[in-house]
């Protein structure tokens, strides 16, 4: 897999996303991956973002899922837009103890300016801890480069899961 470069960083006058810039000190600075087919991040909790002992919060949990399915329309579909409606189904808890959690998201469904994308979080052991389903409303290319979408692109060097795991781990 290959990381996906981040087009907004040292681009974007006023991004301090909570979900993918490394630089908000309150963030979660989420990294993402390409693997072919999904859009990949192994990430690893701050227990700041606890609800109960050592329980992830589910809105982190839902804030999360939605960043990484939002990815899949930065990179795959090459554009930027907006979530209109997410479904979260919580299965499992998120212990904020553990090494790292996997997260991934795949698309399912593009009509016109709709996508329709499948997240999950999975925890060390591979077992489905929550998934969603977020749809989201996709700005024509004109609108999304007004908003300051720079395309998505990949880095060149191929990374193993194992060592995107370990470069969390070591945060």
């Amino acid at each position: 897999m290959k990381p996906i470069i981040n087009p907004w960083i040292g681009n974007t006058k006023g991004y301090n996303c909570f979900g993918c810039n490394p630089n908000n000190p309150l963030g979660v600075h989420m990294h993402f991956y390409w693997d072919g087919e999904h859009v990949i991040s192994p990430w690893k909790a701050n227990p700041n973002f606890v609800s109960w002992v050592d329980t992830l919060h589910g809105g982190i949990q839902a804030t999360l899922l939605d960043e990484i399915c939002g990815w899949v329309v930065f990179y795959q579909l090459q554009t930027a837009g907006v979530t209109a409606k997410m479904e979260m189904r919580y299965r499992k808890n998120v212990n904020t103890t553990w090494p790292y959690i996997l997260l991934t998201a795949k698309l399912m469904e593009q009509k016109r300016n709709i996508a329709v994308v499948h997240g999950e979080i999975r925890n060390p052991d591979g077992e489905l801890c929550a998934e969603c389903s977020c749809t989201y409303f996709l700005y024509p290319a004109e609108k999304a480069i007004e908003m300051g979408y720079e395309y998505a692109r990949l880095g060149e060097e191929e990374v193993t899961l194992e060592e995107a795991i370990e470069h969390v781990r070591g945060q």
